[in-house]
């Protein structure tokens, strides 16, 4: 029985015969099929197509990242709060990919549409870095500065409707030729006061909370008088010009005084950006006021009330922006403070407890009594004698301290060498002789013999002879104790190496030593 020869897919030459074939023809067959099997098995294979590469996630920056190339992190940046990594791809380690790009990877979520309105916000009235940027006070004298200008921009849209219906602009009372003058020399008048008060000169850097305060005040006299010209439109000129003066007047104040305040806000040199932020928040809350005051005036509400509403928070919203002042300068006001804190209890205040205290209801051409410091000398003695017994007490001094009975005050009077810490020591030692004068005053009062009151009189009024024994304790006693006053008013954060105390011009020359 035959069989059916097979074929092999290598060559159709090669058969295998079971039936009619020797058994060397089989042999030698079978060694020709494995050669085949052989060959087939060494032959390289057909090339397979790569496939693409596969990339995760959405496109950071509008770039992917490879799920199977290394990647390596460069740095990371930070803006504004928000963080980024840079990565380079790796084809080992410590082998960067040849032409790999840098590419950044953002590590927060997007920002929501209402944090990226109030990052533009602070953008325009917070100083960059805020709050590090600033001091801590900085806050509560905006607040108190916005809220100031809040009111004077609603004040601003009564004030200017009394005027141009007094001017006559409303009625038709006037030619426009007049009513052009009449503006014009308003305000040629005001531009006159502004040139006039400048002559305070540095009192702007010695009181300038008082300063400050006292042209909040002049600001809204100047209003009330602008409201008052609707009243009496005849007197519409010099009701004009006397409230231009005073704004204008207020006006040079505020500028005068605004840039010590930034300075002492601002930490390091950017004086100028917290001056700019400050100014924004200012006009903003002013635009604010006078939109509101436009649509409330709409009502036609009572001029007299609404003055009265208006002008009572800008002063008390100018009063707590003064307030919360912080400088850490000496002036007449914050020595007085620091000085009798000392006496008092041994420790000077810090700078926010000094600043709190200052008094700001003493303007600066109001006499500094009881102490009067650089005096002339015909105010101080009331007779020879009195300052041939104790000029010899400061021979070592660069000045002289006295007490005069008839005028019950204190005068330091300054030599002619005197430098910036001979007057804050004339100063210091002013006040010490008062705290005894006062202090003696209390327990001679506190006698039995208070009844009569002839000895009343007397002992408000120290003899020549208590005097001068005063004057020899309190040298002692500030030989003691300025050393240490100076030290502790420097823990506290004040400047010592200059002080704002605003002495007269008078100084003793010529003084011969026996």
């Amino acid at each position: 029985m035959a069989s059916t020869p097979m074929k092999r897919s290598s060559s159709p030459s090669q058969t295998l015969t079971l039936a009619g074939g020797s058994p060397e023809a089989l042999v030698l067959d079978a060694m020709r099929s494995a050669a085949g099997a052989a060959a087939l098995a060494s032959a390289p294979l057909p090339p397979v197509p790569s496939l693409p590469e596969l990339r995760f996630g959405p496109a950071v920056e509008g770039l992917a990242l490879e799920e199977k190339a290394p990647s390596r992190v460069l740095c990371c940046e930070e803006i504004n709060g928000r963080r980024w990594n840079y990565v380079v791809e790796e084809e080992g380690p410590g082998r960067l990919r040849r032409g790999s790009a840098l590419k950044s990877v953002s590590l927060q979520t997007p920002a929501a549409p209402m944090d990226e309105l109030v990052s533009f916000i602070r953008s325009y009235v917070v100083p960059e870095g805020f709050p590090d940027s600033v001091t801590p006070s900085y806050v509560p004298y905006m607040t108190w500065r916005a809220l100031k200008h809040f009111f004077g921009g609603a004040m601003s849209v009564f004030t200017t409707r009394a005027l141009l219906s007094s001017v006559g602009v409303s009625q038709s009372r006037a030619t426009s030729g007049a009513v052009a003058i009449n503006w014009i020399l308003k305000d040629g008048a005001g531009r006159v006061g502004k040139m006039l008060f400048a002559r305070q000169g540095k009192k702007f850097d010695y009181d300038l909370k008082q300063l400050r305060f006292s042209g909040d005040l002049l600001m809204e006299l100047g209003a009330g008088i602008e409201l008052a010209t609707a009243a009496v439109p005849h007197l519409f000129l010099p009701l004009a010009c006397a409230a231009n003066v005073a704004k204008n007047v207020a006006a040079v104040t505020s500028t005068s005084t605004r840039a010590p305040i930034y300075k002492a806000y601002a930490k390091g040199e950017n004086i100028g950006d917290v001056t700019a932020k400050g100014e924004c928040v200012g006009n903003i809350a002013d635009l604010l006021g006078t939109g509101l005051s436009i649509l409330f005036s709409k009502r036609n509400p009572s001029l007299v009330a609404s003055f009265a509403f208006l002008s009572c928070g800008y002063v008390l919203s100018s009063y707590q922006e003064v307030k919360s002042i912080v400088l850490n300068t000496l002036n007449r006001a914050r020595f007085t403070v620091a000085v009798e804190s000392f006496l008092k209890s041994g420790h000077v205040p810090s700078l926010k407890e000094g600043n709190s205290k200052e008094n700001i209801f003493n303007p600066p051409w109001a006499k500094h009594a009881p102490i009067f410091l650089g005096p002339r000398l015909w105010d101080a003695f009331q007779e020879p004698r009195s300052f041939l017994a104790i000029e010899s007490l400061f021979k070592e001094e660069r000045y002289i301290v006295t007490y005069n009975p008839s005028k019950g005050n204190i005068y330091a009077l300054l030599k002619d060498e005197a430098k910036s810490d001979d007057i804050l020591k004339a100063a210091f030692h002013a006040h010490v002789l008062l705290h005894f004068i006062r202090s003696s005053n209390v327990n001679q009062s506190s006698r039995k013999h208070i009844g009569f009151t002839e000895s009343l009189r007397n002992c408000a009024m120290p003899t020549d002879l208590d005097f001068e024994t005063h004057i020899a304790e309190s040298c002692k006693f500030v030989s003691l104790l300025y050393g240490d006053f100076k030290k502790k008013a420097a823990e506290q954060g004040w400047i010592m190496s200059e002080s704002l105390l605003n002495p007269g011009r008078a100084r003793l020359c010529g003084l011969k030593e026996e």
